[in-house]
């Protein structure tokens, strides 16, 4: 249904008709008031695609009738298609006939404060977009991201996660594909640890079985974990904030073997909810030094703070 060409309600500008000629809507305007199009009163043209129903204007004489009813049919469709066109988040015409955006939608919330650039300076780069970084959210803190690993799209254990860039046919599997170094960062839920200490020494068989016995559909890529050693379990300081670890050596039964750790320390951000580190690292040549661990560990920061730690190098073992 094609509405004729006339002067209609122009709901982008209050108090204004605008000029429809059949097909679009044009730079002429005019005050509200002015004669309307002989015959039915017809609804303007949407702005939103396509066409509404016209409305129909009651006769003069009757109920609602004259200019006083039709004055309030007019304020009825332009409000109308003012709260349409917001809710749609739909492109307006401006008094000039040019294209304006309307309001965004309200959101609920507040976004987050962050730091704004003063007089000459740059604004700030979201920590996400380094590519030095791996940045966890959730719990304030960023991660180095040694040379030749990279950023993973994989969202292990509710984790942000990294991995070496090289990856090889996983030992106990053939059509898989496994990666020498792996590490994630996540929020410790489902658990009634109430220290750092207690946290990593009842995470550790789990990192062990989740990274080297079996994946999520129970798939052995290493052959299983055969036997572990405990080669490191003391306090450490994460972003200024009591921290443990625990590091395994663990024996497959395919491959070399590797080494999983579990670091522990309070969030940096919110209650201090106490956050987990996992690490895995392929034991034999081509796995990453073991010492990276401690490297990624020392240089994990608060969000915002950026001394240190970024980029460093961990060559293979």
């Amino acid at each position: 249904m094609t509405t004729p060409p006339g002067w209609y309600v122009d709901q982008s500008v209050p108090g204004t008709e605008r000029w429809w000629d059949g097909n679009a809507w044009t730079a002429h305007t005019r005050p509200l008031g002015g004669a309307v199009p002989p015959g039915p009163y017809q609804q303007p043209p949407s702005y939103q695609q396509g066409y509404q129903q016209p409305y129909q204007q009651p006769p003069n004489g009757g109920t609602g009738g004259g200019r006083g009813g039709r004055a309030r049919a007019v304020v009825a469709v332009t409000a109308a298609l003012v709260v349409a066109a917001i809710l749609a988040g739909v492109t307006l015409l401006g008094d000039d006939g040019t294209k304006t955006e309307p309001r965004s939608a309200p959101t609920t919330g507040e976004p987050a404060a962050g730091p704004t650039a003063g007089p000459g300076e740059s604004p700030a780069a979201e920590p996400s977009a380094d590519p030095d970084v791996l940045v966890d959210q959730l719990n304030g803190i960023t991660l180095p991201i040694p040379d030749d690993w990279e950023k993973s799209d994989s969202f292990v254990d509710r984790s942000v996660t990294m991995t070496t860039v090289d990856e090889y046919e996983c030992p106990g599997r053939t059509n898989r594909y496994c990666r020498y170094g792996r590490v994630m960062s996540f929020t410790a839920t489902q658990t009634d640890a109430d220290s750092p200490e207690a946290l990593a020494k009842e995470d550790i068989q789990e990192a062990s079985d989740a990274l080297y016995d079996e994946d999520t559909i129970g798939t052995p890529l290493y052959g299983n974990v055969t036997s572990h050693t405990v080669v490191k379990s003391e306090a450490v300081s994460v972003t200024g904030r009591d921290g443990y670890l625990v590091r395994w050596r663990v024996t497959t039964g395919k491959g070399p073997g590797g080494y999983v750790q579990s670091l522990a320390f309070p969030s940096a951000i919110g209650a201090g909810s106490l956050v987990i580190v996992r690490f895995a690292f392929d034991a034999g040549p081509k796995g990453p030094a073991v010492s990276g661990m401690d490297t990624i560990t020392k240089g994990i920061r608060t969000i915002g703070d950026s001394t240190g730690g970024v980029g460093s190098s961990i060559g293979p073992s």
